[in-house]
Order: structure tokens, then sequence, then C-alpha cells
């Protein structure tokens, strides 16, 4: 069992890329970093530390079920603190550009003939994070080879899951603040879905007797995936584009936050616990979407088309405009995981995407 020490704000990282094997003893990389330290009690001690060869493997080794973005994310500073690292995708182009730009093990996995050699590969793994969305109709892929994967994974290493679900599974609370002690009134089928894939994980857990853990993340934002990139875009919103905007709250959170919120999980393992996981500022995605247009205005007055910002108020749906949506809390993540954000709001988030831009319109 992992004993960890959560001491000192969390610093955001400087990814060092490495294409050698997982299992390859590397330097140790800049003590700064999104996730913190943890100290093992058992397992690992200084003079193995010191004794350590070329056939090392690492105590934690990380498969990411659905390596998307926040799971290349999440690795980046992982193997940033010598975890072995794998993940699992469903293209050839994706696995290149996963294994060749950014140096990880990939596998092709297609959770609805899964093979059983990738199956196995979960057995040498002590963590495991599952990013595959739940089809509407047909529900979690993996789930609907339960017996067969809790089979697999009964004799293995592993030790601790963490499901990434949504708030979409609250459904409509009319603007109301809600944790994770509110009733669930998934409004459609997706979010349905969502939910029963959280009860599967968090019973398939169960029975594994493993530490599981339901993270529900509000609208995903960082680097290349932003308001800012949708403005630099210059295209029309989408008619989903323009619903969201229309909404009067919606919660969101910056990738770093959540892969802080993972490492802290890590090294606050739970029983079956369900987190929030937002920033502190639920804004309307119109006031997003108009701070985002100030930010690129001001960096590179001049090379955007229109003089007036495509993402005023009149240009959404005026019927959809006061719908009451839910305001989520994350008190749960900050208390028990110890979390300080790092982008409280969108604000502080968009600021640190476009300080980190090279000039787009060049």
């Amino acid at each position: 069992m992992e004993v960890c020490s959560m001491s000192g704000r969390l610093q955001p990282a400087n990814p060092i890329f490495c294409r050698n094997s997982i299992y390859v003893v590397r330097r140790r990389p800049p003590t700064t970093s999104y996730f913190p330290s943890c100290r093992l009690r058992a397992g690992t001690t200084s003079r193995q530390e010191n004794e350590k060869s070329e056939s090392w493997e690492p105590a934690n080794r990380m498969f990411v079920l659905g390596m998307g973005f926040v799971g290349s994310f999440l690795a980046q500073g992982l193997k940033n603190q010598e975890w072995g690292v794998s993940g699992s995708c469903t293209s050839l182009v994706k696995k290149k550009k996963l294994e060749e730009e950014m140096g990880f093990d990939v596998y092709l996995f297609n959770a609805n003939e899964p093979e059983l050699e990738v199956l196995s590969i979960l057995n040498h793994h002590t963590h495991l994070i599952v990013s595959i969305p739940p089809l509407v109709g047909t529900g979690d892929l993996m789930l609907q080879h339960e017996e067969h994967l809790k089979s697999m994974l009964m004799e293995g290493n592993l030790k601790w899951l963490c499901y990434l679900s949504s708030t979409s599974v609250y459904g409509n609370c009319g603007g109301m603040w809600v944790d994770e002690d509110y009733p669930v009134y998934p409004a459609n089928e997706k979010a349905k879905a969502r939910l029963a894939a959280e009860e599967g994980w968090l019973k398939l857990g169960h029975d594994l007797g493993i530490s599981t853990q339901i993270f529900r993340l509000g609208g995903i934002y960082g680097p290349g995936r932003s308001a800012v990139d949708t403005v630099i875009k210059q295209e029309p919103l989408s008619e989903l584009q323009r619903m969201r905007a229309s909404r009067q709250y919606t919660s969101r959170v910056h990738v770093a936050d959540i892969c802080q919120a993972l490492r802290a999980s890590i090294c606050n393992p739970s029983s079956g616990r369900i987190y929030n996981v937002v920033d502190d500022d639920p804004a309307p995605r119109a006031e997003v979407l108009l701070y985002a247009w100030d930010l690129v205005n001001r960096k590179w007055s001049g090379h955007t088309k229109q003089s007036v910002s495509p993402c005023m108020p009149e240009s959404f749906p005026t019927e959809s405009i006061s719908r009451g949506e839910k305001r989520v809390s994350n008190a749960r993540m900050k208390k028990e995981l110890g979390v300080r954000l790092l982008h409280p709001s969108y604000k502080s988030g968009l600021r640190s995407i476009i300080d980190h831009m090279d000039n787009p319109f060049l």
C-alpha cells in the first residue's frame, strides 16, 4: 500500500518525452510537476534504489484505456515521475503519433472484439484509467466483457482504478449547486449510459478488491482545445456549440487540474468514492468565448477576419438562453484530495494557454 505525502503547492510540469522502453532506467527528471511525489513505505528501499539496473521495472505502472486528450497529457507527467506508462487507442494513425512523437507504448484495442493479449497486458500494471465513453444503445464496451475482464485482472497487480465520467449525469438542476450526494437525473441517453458505466466500474472494482473512484469531469479544455482555439479558427459556431454557449451555467476544468486530481487520488486511494472535478467558476460559455475573443484580439490585433465577435449572445438560440443548468461543487475534491486548482477560473486557464502559443496567423 502506498503512503503518500501531499506537501506543498502543485506546480506545472515540464514534460520530458522519452522514446525508450518504459522499463528502462531514465535519469531523474526535474522535480517540478503536476504530480506530487509519493513515498513508498513498502516494496522499494533506498538500497534497492541505488542498485537499480537496466532491467529495473518501475514500481508504478499506469495503463490508460483510451489515450485521448486527458490520457496523453497525464501520461507525459507520469513518465517524468519515473512511472511506466502504456495505453490503448483504436487508430493506427493515433498509435503512430503517440509512439513516435510522444514516446509511449501504445496498443491497438477494439473493445468490441478485445484481444486476450491486450487484456493480459493489464495484469502487469498497478493502475488503470478508463477513458472510453459508453455508446448509446450499447453501453460501456469494456463492461460487456465484465466477467472475462474480472478473471483476467483477479490475479494481476492492479490496485487502483479510476473511471472518467461526466457531470452530465446530474441532468438539469435549475441552476442549483450540486455535489456528489445530489440525486442524479441524467436527461438524455448518453448521460444515462455514463451513469450505468459508473455503476459497472464501481462494482468491478469492488469485486476485485481494489481502490476504485469515479471522476465526474466538467467540460475539458487545455492547450489546443479551448475557446481560444475556437476563436482562432474563425469558423461559425456549429448548432451544438451555439446550444452549449447559450447555457446559463457550464462547469469546466483545465486538463492540468484533471491530472493533478488524478495524481492526488493515487496518493489518497479511496473505496468507491465519487469526485466532481471542475473549477470554481461555472460561467456561461458565451462569456468564455467573449473573453477568449478579447485575448486573441489583444495579442494578435488585426489578424481576425471579423471586427465584431461572432460569439455575441444575440447569435445564440433565444429560447434556451434562460434554461437553468447546474453549478457543480468541487468541495469534496479539495477537502479529501487536497487539490489546489492551478486554474480556478477559465480566465486563468485561457491566459495560460494564449501566453504559451506561437502566432497562429503566421
